[in-house]
């Protein structure tokens, strides 16, 4: 591969039904499932690593609340299959209380290709995490969603706004921003 020393895992964090919640307010990029979609795709088409994390919260009154079957499913776009792994959490990061470091130097994975929900939540934590662990880390910009936050002033911040700087942060201190077409063309020119 051009950019990629060996073949990356697809992460797809968190793309669950309790994130069309009304409670997590106005959301941006409402194409990331389907970019996540095209993704999955082309790693199940070349038999390469996809792995799930499933965000099972704690918190009584949260959308994600691990006693919610329904709400803690994955959206029908993205639905693993018998053979890929989920690795389910409760906190922010899917390194934190799951075997996916573990897992990934087991199968002598170097590089990761992130996806999910939400930006400023799970995504941006494991994107850091990932980092530090040593992985090549990308993100993927159109295949990740941010929600609107309301800060410790009672300002409102527009999911646009969270997204963009977001990514500033992670950008080359943590991973490398990438589109879902940046990431596909990469790999069609091996």
């Amino acid at each position: 591969m051009s950019q990629f020393m060996t073949p990356p895992a697809l992460l797809i964090l968190d793309v669950q039904k309790g994130f069309d919640d009304p409670y997590w307010g106005k959301r941006n990029n409402p194409q990331a499932e389907e970019n996540m979609a095209r993704l999955l795709s082309e790693w199940r088409n070349r038999k390469w690593e996809v792995i799930y994390s499933q965000h099972l919260s704690l918190l009584p009154n949260s959308p994600l609340n691990h006693k919610n079957k329904e709400a803690t499913e994955m959206k029908d776009i993205i639905k693993p299959n018998p053979n890929e792994k989920v690795f389910p959490k409760n906190v922010n990061s899917g390194f934190i209380g799951t075997p996916l470091e573990s897992y990934l130097r087991e199968q002598k994975i170097k590089t990761v290709i992130i996806t999910g929900l939400s930006t400023q939540h799970c995504v941006s934590t494991t994107t850091r995490m990932s980092s530090n662990l040593g992985f090549d880390t990308y993100l993927v910009s159109d295949a990740i969603a941010a929600f609107e936050i309301t800060d410790h002033n009672n300002k409102t911040h527009s999911a646009d706004t969270v997204q963009e700087l977001e990514l500033a942060a992670l950008h080359k201190e943590f991973a490398t921003i990438l589109t879902t077409d940046q990431i596909l063309n990469q790999i069609k020119q091996s």
